[in-house]
């Protein structure tokens, strides 16, 4: 196969990503709950670490639901899909200096991260909704993080990726069965 043809088939065989992107608003909206909790900021910022530990079980069964293999070795393009995914575990370290130095906007740096990671995704599921996204989640977290507190910028964090998740349908709805 040429490489169209690989990201044809990932783009099939995958949905485009869909179980981790549906995944993502749960743990969104697991993370909003935390961000509600009367913690400490640092015994509260340590669980919204913890909020994405189940990331790979629920996009599992997710991917069980919509017949994905997340685990698929098919496609030599799914090697570069972890690839695109082991860059966002660098900049988490960013993440985890701001834990410390401004434990106050750990949720907004770690939803900008987030947002930010899924840019690469764009060109391996020739998916405009990636672009959009890896744009928009990174500006409005730093607009709302400036301005509110952790709750509000999860909260609004998990609508945006369900509106992800409905966008992401429609583009494979559009794409031509063979």
């Amino acid at each position: 196969m040429n490489l169209n043809e690989l990201r044809d088939d990932i783009i099939i065989k995958q949905k485009k990503g869909l179980p981790f992107i549906i995944t993502s608003v749960i743990i969104w909206l697991l993370i909003a709950i935390v961000s509600t909790l009367d913690l400490n900021i640092e015994l509260k910022n340590i669980l919204i670490f913890c909020c994405s530990c189940p990331l790979l079980p629920i996009s599992w069964l997710v991917g069980k639901k919509l017949n994905v293999d997340i685990f698929s070795n098919e496609n030599e393009l799914g090697k570069l899909g972890f690839l695109f995914t082991m860059n966002q575990m660098l900049y988490l370290l960013i993440v985890m200096w701001v834990f410390n130095a401004v434990p106050e906007k750990m949720t907004m740096v770690y939803a900008m991260v987030f947002g930010a990671h899924l840019l690469p995704y764009s060109w391996l599921y020739k998916s405009n909704s990636y672009k959009f996204f890896a744009i928009a989640i990174p500006i409005i977290s730093l607009v709302l993080g400036i301005f509110f507190n952790g709750f509000v910028v999860a909260a609004v964090l998990a609508v945006t990726e369900f509106i992800f998740v409905l966008l992401l349908f429609n583009e494979l709805k559009r794409i031509p069965k063979s």
